[in-house]
């Protein structure tokens, strides 16, 4: 390119000394006459002035009228302007040189300053071009989530994202295909840029991938709302998804990794060695990791089976909770006064535990109360008729009052009561416990439990 603005330069030059005479012909600078610099700063104001427009231009746009057409074009000329700009004044730079370059002599290196300018401007541009092209896929995907937030189904938002950064990865290995060439590298270095290269492209492909499950996952987990009451069809699939999910990114991250190492030729003659000759450390391994498999098999087994999942209500080791988390070696339970208990996967598939949410949130409590023999129970049975059904914790499908035991000193009531979930079970005990104790207190005080005894008069006489 320095070659098609000499002769143009030169005519510049000529036109300079007619405009300022034989002053323009003197030397200024080094070996540069008034002429050179005249023609240099003139190439520099060119510029400007070409910068200057395109950034009144972009900020014209921005008070262009409301509208999805309007702000699209908003966002591609805002897009290209950054690119733009950088390239206009790394050219205005390149072509302000071109009247030294003229002055220098082949004996100083004008052949390879030409060279190394063109260069320097090739990757400029190629660079400014590939830039410009990641701002749409911005653009692109701005647009496609404003197309998104306009249809009922919630899937088009999640998948907006995941268009813009496939779009995105594809600019990414496009520049580095084609910009390597460009860089003109010796031979020497060929097959460093080329396994460079691959691992630019399988480290994008994974994280593409992985990207991918986690829009995949979050699309189908929209469907199904997690904080109703009724939530088991909600929990099984968020189990299964979070549990199969995390299987799949390891599996990505392993096969990446591995098809990283497999690129050089000196880890694959290690590993064959290490294959070939370390039988009896891969038996010893897998010993070791014996625990770690039987956890990972049982991941695979709570994903399918499901004898819990996510936010089900459990009691282990004596404790209430809920499952918080389920990773691929442990499960966390959220016990109720905040603790967290964390056990192995393999602990739900070996030992017993309860599991009060298995086929619905739906559960029976009870509330036991020791009384005298004395006392009223239809009577009670009418007041726990207003105690419960007036309660807004009673899911208003079962309760009753039972005399469930007696002994030599007082009989037991045990009620029942239903509730839509466990923690609305306990207060609706907690209520009817309170209240009908309260009652006893006020109507029946005298049939509290008592200490029967007989004084005999023999001590007396």
């Amino acid at each position: 390119m320095t070659n098609f603005l000499i002769p143009w330069t030169l005519q510049l030059e000529r036109f300079a000394v007619v405009l300022f005479g034989s002053v323009a012909d003197e030397v200024a600078l080094g070996s540069m006459t008034w002429a050179d610099i005249a023609v240099g700063l003139f190439y520099l104001s060119v510029a400007l002035v070409i910068d200057l427009v395109v950034v009144y231009r972009v900020r014209r746009s921005a008070r262009e009228p409301a509208g999805v057409v309007a702000k699209t074009r908003h966002r591609l000329i805002n897009a290209l302007g950054r690119p733009l700009y950088v390239l206009i004044a790394l050219g205005g730079l390149y072509v302000a040189a071109t009247p030294a370059l003229i002055r220098l002599h082949p004996d100083e290196g004008a052949e390879a300053m030409r060279g190394a300018l063109d260069f320097l401007f090739q990757l400029v541009a190629f660079a400014s071009a590939f830039w410009f092209l990641f701002r749409v896929t911005r653009v692109l995907e701005a647009r496609l989530k404003h197309w998104a937030s306009t249809t009922a189904s919630k899937s088009d938002d999640l998948l907006a994202p995941l268009v813009g950064s496939s779009l995105r990865f594809i600019v990414i290995v496009m520049a580095v295909i084609l910009g390597i060439p460009l860089l003109r590298l010796p031979t020497e270095f060929a097959g460093l840029i080329s396994k460079l290269t691959s691992i630019v492209l399988i480290t994008s492909i994974a994280g593409l991938l992985i990207r991918m499950v986690n829009i995949a996952q979050s699309v189908v987990l929209a469907r199904f709302d997690m904080t109703i009451a009724d939530n088991l069809r909600a929990r099984k699939v968020y189990t299964q998804l979070h549990v199969i999910s995390r299987v799949i990114y390891v599996s990505i991250g392993i096969f990446a990794v591995a098809a990283i190492l497999m690129l050089f030729q000196e880890v694959r003659h290690v590993g064959t060695s290490l294959l070939a000759s370390a039988g009896i450390v891969g038996i010893i391994a897998g010993v070791a990791a014996q625990k770690t498999l039987a956890n990972l098999f049982a991941g695979f087994q709570i994903a399918l089976a499901q004898p819990v999942r996510q936010d089900d209500v459990v009691v282990v080791e004596g404790e209430w909770g809920r499952v918080e988390e389920i990773t691929l070696t442990y499960v966390v339970v959220h016990i109720w006064d905040d603790r967290r208990l964390v056990l192995p996967l393999s602990y739900f598939i070996e030992k017993p535990f309860q599991n009060w949410t298995r086929t619905s949130a739906n559960i029976m409590g009870s509330v036991l109360v020791s009384v005298d023999y004395s006392f009223p129970v239809e009577e009670a049975r009418a007041v726990l008729k207003q105690i419960i059904e007036s309660s807004p914790l009673w899911d208003k499908r079962f309760w009753n009052l039972q005399v469930s035991d007696s002994t030599e000193k007082t009989m037991q009531l045990r009620v029942l009561a239903t509730s839509s979930d466990s923690s609305r079970s306990w207060d609706l005990r907690c209520e009817i416990r309170e209240k009908f104790i309260k009652y006893i207190q006020q109507q029946h005080s005298s049939c509290l439990p008592r200490l029967r005894a007989d004084i005999s008069n023999a001590a007396t006489e």
